[in-house]
């Protein structure tokens, strides 16, 4: 019998299956869990949005479209980030659609990595990110932020960690898992930083319009940039739209053509009906859009008071819709305490070492859920700390304490 095994790539078969995926896979299959893993609005995508891709369907409109994307889509994302964020693109030279954002990063860094080349990314990360340098031929340095630091990026940290075979930056802010975002003071070293050391830089602003302290700053916007940078967004975060995997990839047009190759000879293009319904929300669904971040915002304050009131140290999150508070109080690690939280009261979290080193002794709490949904997780949450000691002493083969569950 053929051993598969061995006919697979050593790239692919170094790269560790998604930590996230795992426990997602976990919660699915154990009854009257309540998530707080999952990166996605609990929102339905707008009505005015669903109705527009249904009035495509029954007109027909089921085809392919050009590589590019709708000519009224590009022409609709150039709109959007020029009004928003003060970065202007030739929507017919310089903007991709793409199946959501992810894919636009894949695509942004094959276009320009060859062997050997370094991509600098903070961390802790998203989880694709390494993972996408690596397939692309590029070797991940991981930048660390630090907790006392809010997980700000540093760009004297960055410095330290560039080499002459560094190729590019990979920024993300707002962050996830942390929630950290960047002003325009610390965009402004990192600016300073790139063009003295000539890198490219990816910006995945995903989250851009989940900003809840600062008004978001895109980094292409900043002088001297814009023609090294390829801004990624997209329709999932900030419409309630992550099924529909629409996605935007702008900036230079040299950058941008590279990555049409390789688009449409992988993916051809998003779907006609997705990218419809993306016109329709980019247009018409600012207020809708913004009632839900409003929602996120209050919800924001809920959950960092929340785990404060616990004695779980949590910094406050400007961005996207996650907490990270740290669980080393505990006396258990984090992968042990997302297990144990989700074996005894069934509540669903991430552990943060699945996001770097960086992560490790943090849980990932994502407050993209119903407040009912976010008082009744932070109940059995505080049942279940109530219980450390017992847990503590089942885990080393003790007898639990009479006295019941007094924490550290």
């Amino acid at each position: 019998m053929t051993d598969f095994e061995d006919r697979l790539s050593p790239t692919v078969r170094a790269i560790p299956p998604s930590g996230i995926r795992r426990f997602f896979d976990l919660a699915a299959t154990t009854q009257g869990v309540i998530s707080l893993g999952v990166g996605e609005p609990d929102f339905v995508t707008p009505w005015r949005v669903r109705d527009a891709c249904v009035d495509a369907l029954e007109r027909g409109y089921t085809s392919y479209t050009s590589n590019r994307g709708l000519p009224a889509l590009r022409r609709a994302v150039a709109r959007y980030l020029e009004d928003r964020f003060r970065v202007s693109y030739n929507p017919d030279t310089e903007v991709l659609v793409t199946v959501g954002a992810s894919e636009g990063i894949d695509a942004a860094l094959r276009a320009i990595l060859s062997p050997g080349d370094e991509v600098l990314i903070p961390e802790p990360s998203y989880v694709s990110y390494g993972p996408c340098v690596q397939l692309a031929g590029g070797t991940p340095v991981y930048v660390p932020t630090r907790a006392e630091d809010q997980f700000k990026l540093k760009a004297s940290t960055i410095e330290r960690f560039i080499t002459p075979r560094t190729k590019a930056l990979l920024l993300s802010y707002p962050n996830n898992p942390t929630g950290a975002t960047l002003g325009e003071r610390d965009l402004e070293q990192i600016r300073a930083m790139v063009l003295k050391h000539d890198l490219l830089v990816i910006s995945d602003e995903i989250y851009a319009e989940l900003s809840y302290v600062l008004p978001h700053t895109s980094f292409p916007s900043l002088p001297g940039v814009r023609e090294r940078t390829m801004l990624l967004t997209g329709m999932s975060k900030a419409y309630a739209m992550t099924g529909w995997r629409v996605g935007f990839a702008t900036g230079p047009k040299a950058w941008i053509d590279a990555m049409v190759k390789i688009h449409q000879y992988t993916i051809l293009c998003a779907p006609i009906m997705s990218q419809m319904a993306a016109v329709e929300a980019l247009t018409k669904a600012s207020r809708e859009r913004d009632e839900m971040v409003a929602q996120y915002e209050e919800r924001r304050r809920l959950v960092v008071s929340a785990f404060r009131r616990m004695g779980l140290s949590c910094h406050e999150p400007e961005g996207a819709f996650y907490a990270f508070p740290s669980v080393k109080e505990t006396g258990l690690d984090d992968e042990v305490f997302a297990e144990e939280l989700l074996k005894r009261e069934k509540v669903a979290v991430v552990p943060g070492r699945v996001f770097g080193p960086g992560g490790v002794g943090h849980i990932r709490c994502s407050y993209a859920t119903g407040v009912d949904q976010l008082l009744e997780a932070f109940e059995r949450m505080e049942r279940f700390l109530e219980k450390l000691d017992d847990i503590r002493a089942e885990r080393e083969g003790r007898a639990p304490s009479s006295l019941g569950g007094a924490r550290r």
